[in-house]
């Protein structure tokens, strides 16, 4: 390892904090001791970096191509006023539905392989991030459980999961146009994936995934939600409690993540670059 190099597990089933070096100078044998660790803890944390636009697009260029370069998460909208809760706007109802756990573009033809986001304004209480581990949450499972979960597939949709909090993703007059606001076809993917580079198992569900082939709808929903909440809690998760200049690189193959509430009233200003999957191992089994 690099001299000065310091990565530090933190207190859960995954994830670590990298300090002791620049991003921005990141040379080949940091970047392959850093590559281990990302397939080894899933989601890496370092502070103080503060990375400009191109330097956190290059960044997260090092993982793979990108599905975009980078996107705003905010509650600041473009002429710098803020968006309340009260207005309840498509962009609102996004950033609401983001507080459910997810995994990234599970509801695309091709999953997201990571992200690499960074934090420019914060809010004094609330808006951390939390990740979860689906590895171990796969690994935790009972004997009967993991047998049935592993010839198991589910559907996800974005239109599905924004749904239920009320959001009408069919009207063309809406602000926020990202792919899956449909209620057309949707990906279909087991319940059970295998990391392409590790070989290890994990959980594949989340707010997106609905309708298990060969399950009501309703029974569908209690054993995903139960799946969820089983999946979900320590010592699988971790909440970041993030500050200005903070960078994170997560696997979206193997963690879940969600938002947390913060006072509307105060700015929060991340940015989101997302990874794009590999589609011999990231694409859907039916489109």
């Amino acid at each position: 390892m690099p001299q000065g190099l310091s990565i530090q597990p933190l207190h859960a089933t995954f994830g670590a904090i990298v300090t002791g070096f620049r991003i921005t100078e990141l040379d080949e044998a940091t970047w392959q001791d850093l590559h281990a660790a990302w397939l080894d803890y899933a989601l890496l944390i370092f502070p103080g970096q503060f990375l400009k636009r191109d330097e956190q697009i290059a960044f997260a260029r090092r993982f793979g191509p990108l599905e975009f370069e980078m996107a705003a998460l905010s509650n600041v909208k473009a002429d710098g006023t803020l968006r309340l809760e009260k207005d309840n706007d498509d962009m609102m109802k996004i950033l609401k539905g983001n507080m459910g756990w997810h995994a990234d573009s599970t509801y695309m033809p091709v999953q997201a392989k990571g992200a690499v986001f960074t934090a420019e304004v914060v809010p004094t209480v609330g808006g951390h991030t939390g990740w979860a581990d689906m590895r171990a949450a796969y690994d935790a499972l009972d004997a009967a459980t993991r047998a049935k979960v592993d010839g198991l597939s589910a559907h996800h949709s974005l239109h599905y999961s924004q749904s239920k909090l009320g959001h009408q993703t069919r009207r063309a007059d809406g602000e926020y146009s990202g792919y899956g606001l449909h209620d057309g076809p949707v990906p279909l993917r087991p319940l059970v994936k295998v990391h392409p580079e590790t070989g290890r198992k994990s959980l594949l569900i989340g707010r997106h995934a609905h309708d298990i082939p060969g399950m009501d709808k309703a029974e569908s929903e209690r054993f995903l939600e139960r799946l969820v909440a089983f999946a979900c809690q320590p010592p699988r998760v971790y909440h970041h409690d993030w500050r200005p200049g903070d960078a994170v690189v997560w696997d979206n193959r193997c963690l879940l993540h969600q938002a947390t509430p913060w006072d509307m009233t105060q700015p929060r200003v991340m940015w989101h670059s997302r990874i794009a999957g590999d589609p011999l191992s990231e694409a859907a089994l039916a489109a």
